[in-house]
């Protein structure tokens, strides 16, 4: 059996397969202690952790670690001179109106910061030899003192050159043998120093939280029975084993977020769909991605609570308008929908958990598109009566009814998340109109078609249980790795047998690793070098077929710089300008074996023949049907609500939906 489970904001999903049966399921999330719900949705899906051959995990435990402040407490040791750089970070300044601007705090306070004598320059020559007297006789009794959990090492130049900061980690070690400690080389071995500083500091922050969080899942798991294979989802898109987590726990970042977008591409390429814009409803958030031919788009760097990390993940805008979001009326009389969240404690209103401020979940059920004996297939029945009175202040502060009110909120969250989806499209030169809307989680589709009447989409592809379409995405997810240098190279006739010589090496060490993991067959590689024009202070990725390395020309590289220099910027740059490599990123991917067809989990619900629906400023009758009782080929003229487990799908006037042959269900519009 195998099974995946992503932990999120409200819910924890559960996807098992085991031969051609699929069990899927939700239950509410434990913020205090994930885990508890990670093991209790194992439960909910009726099997025995003893039958799991194969578990894949995602979840919001490092994010949160960091947005809560509730890491490890950790020391940052560098080069001598360069002890401020967490705190001097970049001459920029986000909010230039804002006379209280502050930069982002790093994760290490100033005292815990040290330095070490070192110097080695952009070339890797050493220009002063590692001091092992001051380490010994300064920095390890500071450490030792300090009572850390962990250390960061981040030496100036160590990414052209690293022993200096294989050897401090040594010497660490052996002094301070239960220290964790993670090095800037293995986190990110690029350029930029306060970049690099960031992910290193942020990587030791939150390793011990994860190691601790793994600890406890595995010991239940154990006491259970489990003794199958254990993975962790990264931000990339692809798992790892859950030791090799341990190291670079900084990368499982955004795994759920990552998980979704997997799934939704797994599902859409059963129905010859590879141009998407995915969209992610859950909870408390919504995440947007665009695939194109089947591929979501990596970035190599992201952020988080204004701290930026060096690591690829796959690229996601992420806006705070998902089914918990607050709705709330600012100081100027402005109605809003979130950042804010009612999470899983105490929920929305509707929950009856003690949660009394509005949400987009308490909106749908004053608007008629979600039942209140029918969430989760009946599982959980909502207080109808708890969402209007909260409600009430709003629509009192805005002069209408309650369904008024309820009916504003949600145009603001579908305004928010097109807003959202204009920035991964139309600001990066893509049309929306090109792409197929691929929205899932458990708010996702009752928005959709809203959503894609603003953005002139005709066309929407709803997977089955799209409510657990990121626990699918950990299933479909492959075992991967991404590994990236620093390495400096005019691109003249010496640059094709640079890149084949640190390919080889990539190569080499890959191998190594997996076979060290137990993940023994054929792996494929993907190749980026980053680019530019000598001068220029960024680089753009070029991709590079491996396969095309061994008689690979300056003229063949040049041209592909061009290439991409034009989809970026729209024009390739001024002719005879002079170019460089700034450095190479291969991603290793060791590929699984496809999971067998998705479908819906069937409900047991008797249902009436209609519902009532608040459109516009009129109540109309909307059909009502089971997701899970809609045979291929047959279809649903709107306005309908199709009621499945896990989500419900809002069909407006206007609109038509219809199962397709691969479980999917396409909705499109009057205009399509």
């Amino acid at each position: 059996m195998r099974v995946g489970i992503e932990v999120g904001g409200t819910f924890t999903d559960i996807v098992a397969v085991d031969g051609s049966r699929v069990e899927v399921a939700k239950v509410p999330s434990t913020p205090h202690s994930p885990d508890i719900g990670a093991y209790a949705a194992i439960g909910a899906a009726g099997i025995a952790a003893a039958d799991i051959a194969d578990l894949v995990h995602g979840s919001t435990v490092a994010t949160n670690a960091i947005l809560e402040r509730k890491g490890a407490r950790i020391a940052f040791v560098t080069s001598q001179g360069f002890r401020d750089i967490l705190f001097l970070q970049r001459h920029d300044r986000r909010n230039i109106y804002d006379l209280r601007y502050a930069k982002p705090a790093p994760p290490v306070a100033r005292r815990d910061c040290f330095e070490v004598p070192e110097r080695v320059d952009g070339a890797g020559n050493i220009i002063l030899p590692l001091d092992e007297t001051s380490i010994r006789g300064a920095l390890i009794p500071a450490l030792a003192a300090g009572n850390y959990d962990a250390v960061a090492i981040c030496l100036l130049s160590a990414y052209a050159a690293p022993d200096h900061e294989r050897r401090l980690r040594a010497l660490i070690a052996e002094a301070l043998p239960g220290l964790r400690i993670a090095c800037s080389h293995a986190v990110a071995r690029e350029f930029r120093e306060f970049e690099r500083a960031s992910t290193t500091a942020l990587s030791a922050y939150v390793q011990p939280v994860i190691d601790r969080y793994l600890d406890r899942f595995e010991a239940t798991l154990a006491a259970a029975g489990f003794a199958g294979h254990f993975s962790v989802m990264q931000s990339n898109g692809g798992r790892l084993p859950a030791v090799a987590m341990r190291q670079t726990a900084i990368t499982a970042l955004f795994s759920g977020p990552a998980a979704g977008v997997v799934g939704a591409i797994r599902q859409a390429a059963r129905s010859g769909r590879g141009n998407l814009i995915t969209f992610d409803m859950g909870g408390t958030s919504t995440d947007v991605s665009l695939v194109v031919d089947g591929e979501a788009a990596m970035a190599p760097e992201t952020e988080i609570d204004g701290l930026p990390i060096r690591t690829p993940v796959l690229d996601i805008v992420s806006v705070g308008a998902g089914g918990g979001s607050l709705v709330w009326i600012d100081d100027g009389g402005m109605l809003r929908v979130g950042p804010r969240s009612a999470g899983a404690i105490p929920g929305p209103a509707c929950y009856g958990r003690g949660g009394t401020e509005p949400t987009v979940t308490d909106a749908h059920l004053v608007r008629g598109t979600i039942r209140a004996d029918a969430f989760l297939g009946g599982a959980m029945t909502l207080d109808v009566a708890a969402a209007h009175a909260a409600f009430a202040p709003i629509a009192a502060r805005l002069g209408t009814d309650i369904q008024g009110a309820a009916a504003a909120a949600i145009r603001l969250a579908v305004a928010n998340i097109v807003r959202a989806m204009q920035l991964v499209s139309t600001e990066r030169g893509r049309d929306p109109r090109d792409y197929a809307l691929l929205p899932f989680g458990g708010a996702g589709p009752l928005l959709a078609a809203e959503i894609a009447d603003e953005l002139g989409v005709r066309e929407i592809l709803v997977p089955p249980n799209p409510g657990v379409i990121s626990a699918l995405g950990l299933l479909s997810a492959d075992f991967m790795k991404a590994i990236g240098v620093t390495r400096r190279t005019a691109l003249d006739a010496a640059a094709p047998g640079v890149l084949r010589e640190i390919f080889a090496r990539f190569q080499q060490e890959a191998t190594a690793e997996f076979r060290a993991l137990g993940l023994e067959g054929a792996l494929d590689f993907a190749l980026t070098a980053d680019m530019r024009f000598v001068g220029q202070a960024f680089e753009i990725p070029v991709d590079i077929d491996p396969a095309e390395l061994p008689n690979l020309t300056p003229t063949g590289l040049a041209a592909a710089f061009t290439a991409a220099h034009h989809r970026v910027y729209f024009h390739g740059g001024e002719p005879g300008r002079r170019v460089e490599i700034v450095g190479l990123r291969c991603t290793i991917r060791r590929r699984l074996e496809a999971l067998p067809e998705f479908r819906e989990r069937p409900t047991s619900l008797v249902r009436p023949a209609g519902v009532t629906v608040r459109v516009g400023a009129a109540d109309v009758t909307a059909a009502l049907r089971d997701a899970a009782g809609l045979a291929a080929g047959e279809s649903v003229a709107g306005p309908a609500l199709i009621e499945g487990y896990s989500s419900s799908i809002w069909v407006p006037p206007g609109w038509r939906a219809e199962r397709d042959p691969n479980g999917n269900i396409l909705m499109r519009g009057a205009a399509a």
